[in-house]
C-alpha cells in the first residue's frame, strides 16, 4: 500500500515540475524615463511620477536614457533624493553624454551602461550661469559633492574615486602603477575607457556594458523576450507645472479669497467657480509635478462637491461649506507633500514631508487676508458689494449698506423696522430694509433666507436683528 501512495506523490511531483518548467517565464518590467538637455524641474517631475509609478506597479527595474550636459544642482540632488527611494534595480544608459550633474546621477544608479558614443565626466560644480563658483566656496561644494559620492559608490568598485576625479581637479587618479588622471584637469571617460579593465581580479572601471540601442541594453540583460517596457515622455503639463507650483502660494491666495467673497453673497457665482479653478490648478500642478497621488483627489472632489452644495442649496449654512473648504485644504496639503508608495506611515508623515506644503499654505492664506484688506481699504465704499455681488441677489433694487458713518447716524431710526433676509443669517448674512441691503447678524438662532426680521439694534459693522413671526 505504502509504496502505492509513493509512487503516487513521485508522479505528482513530476507533474508540477513538468508544469512550472513549461510555465513561460515571468518578464522583468522595467520603466524607461528620459533625462534630456538641461537638468531642471521638468526633469524632476517626470523622474518623480515615474519612479512611483514604478514603486506602485513594483516594476523590476527603472532605466534612465540619459543626454544631458548638466543642470542645477539643487535638482540634481532632489533626483538622487528619489532614485534611493526606488526599491527595485536602477540602470543609467548614457545615450549619449552623462556630463557635469548628468555624471551625479548617473553615479547613484546600480549600473552605467554606454552607447558606443558615449562620454561622461566633468562634474566641476558651476552657477546657474555657467560661470566658476568662487574658491573658497567651490572648495567647501567639491568637498561636500566627493564625500556624497564616496558615500553612493560604496561597494560599487572604483566608481567613488572615479567621479571624485571628474569633480575635483586637483585629485590625481591611480589604480595600481597607472596614472589615469593627472591633477590640473577633470576627468571624462569614453565609452570604451569606462569599460577598460584594472586590478586583480580585474573589474571595469566604471561601466557595465556597451549597447548600441536602449533594446539592445535590455536584450542583453533580460533576453530577447525576458522583459515588458514602458517608456515616459516629458509632456507639455510638465513645463507648464514647473511654472504653476512656483506660483502654488499666490494661487492659493486668490483661490481663498474668491470663496470667501462668494459665501458672503447669495447664490452661486463668478467667484465660486474662480475660487474652485484656482485650488484645482494648484492641485493637478502638484499631481502633474510628481507629487501628489490619486488618493487626494477623492477628498478634493468630496470637498469640492460640499462648497457647490453649501453655496447653492443652504448658502451661510456654514456646517458643509466649512467642512468642504477643510476637505480641499486638507487635499491640497496632502498634494504638495512628497510622499512615496508603500512608505511606512512613520517615515512619509514627517514634519519634513509637510515643512514646505505647510509654508506655501500659509502664504497663501496671508495673500488672501492682504488682498482682502486691500479691497476694502482702496476701492470706493460699497463698489465690490454693489457692482460685482449684490445686484445678482437683488435684481438691482436694493443696493448695499454697511455701516458707514453716514448709515451708522441714521441708526436709531432703523431700530424696530422690519425687513426680510436676503441670505439665511447663520447668524451672519445681509437683509434688504425699505429697498437697501445691510450686512446683519441675528442674536439668536437663525434665520432662513426669505424670513422677516426686525432690526434691534447694530454695531460698527452689521445690523442686530431677531426673526419675527409675521
Amino acid at each position: 500500500m505504502w509504496r502505492c501512495f509513493l509512487l503516487s506523490g513521485l508522479l505528482l511531483v513530476g507533474a508540477a515540475l513538468a508544469e512550472a518548467a513549461d510555465a513561460p517565464a515571468k518578464k522583468a518590467r522595467v520603466v524607461v524615463i528620459p533625462v534630456r538637455d538641461e537638468i531642471a524641474a521638468p526633469e524632476l517631475f517626470i523622474l518623480r511620477r515615474g519612479l512611483k509609478d514604478a514603486e506602485t506597479e513594483k516594476a523590476d527595474v527603472v532605466v534612465l536614457d540619459m543626454k544631458t550636459p548638466g543642470g542645477a544642482l539643487d535638482t540634481t540632488f532632489d533626483i538622487m533624493e528619489a532614485l534611493g527611494k526606488f526599491s527595485g534595480k536602477t540602470i543609467t544608459y548614457v545615450n549619449t553624454e552623462a556630463m557635469s550633474a548628468g555624471a551625479f546621477i548617473a553615479a547613484t544608479t546600480e549600473e552605467i551602461w554606454f552607447a558606443p558614443d558615449g562620454v561622461i565626466g566633468a562634474a566641476a560644480p558651476v552657477l546657474s550661469g555657467g560661470q566658476d563658483v568662487e574658491a573658497t566656496m567651490k572648495q567647501k561644494v567639491v568637498s561636500y559633492l566627493k564625500a556624497r559620492m564616496r558615500a553612493t559608490s560604496e561597494g560599487k568598485g572604483y566608481r567613488g574615486d572615479v567621479v571624485s576625479a571628474m569633480i575635483d581637479a586637483d585629485k590625481q587618479l591611480k589604480i595600481g602603477k597607472k596614472v589615469l588622471k593627472e591633477k590640473g584637469e577633470l576627468l571624462s571617460l569614453t565609452a570604451t575607457e569606462a569599460m577598460n579593465t584594472y586590478g586583480d581580479p580585474p573589474r571595469p572601471l566604471l561601466g557595465a556594458g556597451i549597447a548600441k540601442t536602449l533594446d539592445e541594453l535590455l536584450a542583453k540583460k533580460f533576453g530577447e523576450d525576458g522583459y515588458a517596457v514602458h517608456r515616459l515622455e516629458i509632456t507639455w503639463s510638465e513645463r507648464l507645472a514647473v511654472w504653476l507650483t512656483s506660483l502654488a502660494p499666490v494661487l492659493l491666495g486668490l483661490g481663498m479669497l474668491a470663496l470667501f467673497i462668494e459665501f458672503k453673497t447669495p447664490g452661486f457665482g463668478v467667484f465660486g467657480i474662480a475660487g474652485i479653478m484656482l485650488l484645482a490648478i494648484v492641485f493637478l500642478s502638484n499631481y502633474v509635478a510628481g507629487l501628489s497621488g490619486h488618493e487626494p483627489l477623492l477628498f478634493f472632489g468630496v470637498g469640492v462637491l460640499l462648497v457647490i452644495l453649501e453655496l447653492i442649496f443652504w448658502h451661510s449654512a456654514g456646517f458643509l461649506g466649512a467642512a468642504g473648504i477643510a476637505l480641499m485644504m486638507l487635499s491640497l496639503l496632502w498634494s504638495m507633500a512628497d510622499l512615496w508608495p508603500n512608505e511606512p506611515i512613520s517615515v512619509a508623515w514627517s514634519a519634513d514631508a509637510f515643512a514646505r506644503p505647510l509654508l506655501n499654505l500659509g502664504s497663501g492664506f496671508a495673500i488672501a487676508v492682504v488682498l482682502f484688506v486691500a479691497l476694502l481699504r482702496f476701492l470706493p465704499r460699497g463698489w465690490v458689494w454693489d457692482r460685482l455681488v449684490v445686484q445678482s441677489a437683488s435684481g438691482g433694487v436694493a443696493q448695499i449698506a454697511g455701516l458707514a458713518p453716514d448709515v451708522a447716524a441714521g441708526l436709531s431710526s432703523l431700530v424696530g423696522r422690519r425687513g426680510v433676509a436676503v441670505t439665511a443669517l447663520r447668524p451672519v448674512g445681509q437683509v434688504e430694509i425699505g429697498g437697501r441691503l445691510y450686512e446683519a447678524q441675528v442674536g439668536v438662532g437663525t434665520v432662513d433666507r426669505g424670513g422677516t426680521i426686525v432690526v434691534t439694534g447694530g454695531s460698527d459693522f452689521a445690523l442686530t436683528v431677531e426673526r419675527t413671526g409675521a
